[in-house]
């Protein structure tokens, strides 16, 4: 069984950070690309920012790039997402995801297969 866990969420102002953690238990993440998602309150799920199974690679939402960094320690199975520069629009609840079929980052929400519980932001302005 496949488990993924977010936290670090919270409520935070407008121009602050926050780092949010996917631990991930049941396998290892070492050969997975892993995702991060958001929905907020009425919208759809969308793509925030992914990574490559070694750490090399990773791609972003054009909303979130150059304020968002994603990144991953395989040893100990977790997965982070950096948020500098918060805006009220990146308030949504965010999802962690785990691809076991590809090692490259990918945006598609439908190729991952494990989802977390999800953690909620909220940024006040």
């Amino acid at each position: 069984q496949v488990r993924l866990v977010e936290s670090g969420g919270g409520l935070v102002q407008a121009g602050g950070s926050l780092r949010l953690s996917c631990v991930v238990s049941g396998r290892s993440i070492s050969t997975y690309g892993m995702g991060w998602f958001r929905q907020a309150p009425g919208k759809e799920c969308e793509f925030v920012a992914a990574i490559g199974w070694s750490g090399r690679s990773s791609k972003y939402a054009d909303s979130v790039k150059d304020r968002f960094t994603i990144s991953r320690d395989n040893a100990k199975n977790t997965v982070y997402l950096q948020m500098n520069s918060l805006k009220p629009e990146d308030t949504a609840v965010y999802y962690c995801a785990a691809d076991i079929a590809m090692h490259t980052p990918r945006a598609d929400l439908y190729a991952y297969e494990y989802w977390g519980q999800g953690t909620q932001v909220t940024v006040s302005s």
